[in-house]
């Protein structure tokens, strides 16, 4: 069954049209394709709240939706379930979007009905960081080739559309005149056409050049993360607006240090006579090297947690922790004296295993580490 459109827009029966107005310019903002991108249930949920409010904020016909429901409108035309694309939305409600979203978002341009602007497409690169780039935060310089509008181009503006970037188609339906936009398939949408085009240039008036851009990482992003760097993708023909150049993170395995969340992991290996006699040890750590100090009789399996030594928060909620497992390393091969020396131990009270209540399981320190 049809979703109710008050459901929808989540208000009453008896809403005012100003009422109605204010619920669907909060959804809009809410589901916005450009706030949700490659959101495939946002995007249903925008053309749905569109939907209604298209039959809602008219008078003639929210009173048959109010009389008849959906069957009003399923044989009329209407939106037909959603069917509705976006150009169709964006053109036919351009007051709601040009006032909630200040002028428009990326890629649509304005929706008062003036010239549209279009957005020149997406690159995407991918950019290898190592642990400490991580953990500290880089600055990469990469090269990038780039589509840019050729030296000595000029447009005109389209003559099918007038330089708007849409073409309007008026529908005599049931429930009245209709009107639709469509992106103007002359100009592409662009709202001008090439009137001079220099040799080498491609159909849309440009090249390739190769660009050098800087790109700000910050510290603790994580492998597989995106991040956007504004206006450096393709150029767009005529007035439109640069795509942007998407980094894809991936992220170079440490030798040593093993990432969990903001949180490191460090195996290190002690002797035994280094356990029973305690040590000092220099261990890696994302900002150098850094010396710990193991207590004589520390215990295999023991956790050493170095505060703040971990990965920064991108969020910015202070740093992680280093956690050092401490391993002893049993010796497989003894010579005759070490064996003799063991052969006499194992009967004797120091020997002899006794935990002590302090000494938590494996499955505490494994609670300890994600607390």
């Amino acid at each position: 069954m049809k979703e109710d459109f008050y459901d929808i827009l989540g208000i009453s029966k008896s809403a005012s049209a100003a009422e109605i107005k204010k619920a669907y310019r909060k959804k809009a903002i809410e589901f916005h394709p450009d706030k949700n991108p490659g959101d495939a249930k946002a995007e249903e949920m925008f053309k749905k709240a569109a939907e209604a409010y298209e039959v809602l904020s008219d008078p003639d016909k929210r009173a048959k939706y109010d009389q008849f429901g959906h069957a009003a409108f399923e044989a009329g035309g209407g939106f037909g379930g959603g069917g509705m694309n976006m150009e169709d939305i964006f053109s036919q409600f351009g007051d709601i979007f040009g006032s909630a979203f200040g002028g428009g978002f990326s890629g649509f341009g304005g929706f008062g009905g003036g010239q549209r602007r279009v957005k020149g497409s997406n690159l995407r690169i991918r950019v290898k960081l190592t642990l400490e780039e991580v953990a500290n935060g880089v600055e990469k310089k990469v090269k990038v080739r780039r589509k840019v509008q050729a030296d000595g181009v000029t447009y005109k503006t389209c003559p099918t559309c007038n330089g708007s970037g849409q073409v309007t188609k008026i529908t005599n339906t049931i429930l009245g005149r209709m009107q639709t936009a469509t992106t103007c398939t002359t100009c592409g949408g662009a709202g001008q056409s090439i009137d001079k085009r220099p040799a080498g240039a491609d159909a849309q008036g440009l090249t390739v050049e190769e660009e050098t851009v800087s790109i700000k990482i910050p510290p603790g992003v994580e492998d597989g993360m995106q991040l956007k760097v504004s206006g450096k993708g393709n150029d767009a023909p005529g007035n439109g607006v640069p795509g942007d150049l998407l980094v894809a993170i991936e992220t170079v395995e440490h030798s040593t240090l093993k990432r969990e969340g903001d949180n490191l992991h460090y195996d290190l290996y002690i002797s035994f006579s280094e356990a029973v006699l305690g040590s000092s040890k220099e261990i890696d750590a994302v900002g150098g090297k850094v010396r710990i100090k193991l207590e004589p009789g520390i215990q295999s399996g023991k956790i050493l947690r170095l505060r703040g030594k971990g990965i920064s928060s991108i969020n910015g909620y202070g740093s992680g922790d280093l956690l050092v497992h401490v391993n002893v390393w049993t010796p497989k091969e003894l010579n005759r004296e070490q064996k003799e020396f063991f052969e006499r131990m194992q009967n004797d009270e120091n020997f002899t295993p006794k935990p002590e209540k302090s000494d938590k399981s494996f499955f505490e320190k494994v609670k300890d580490m994600f607390s």
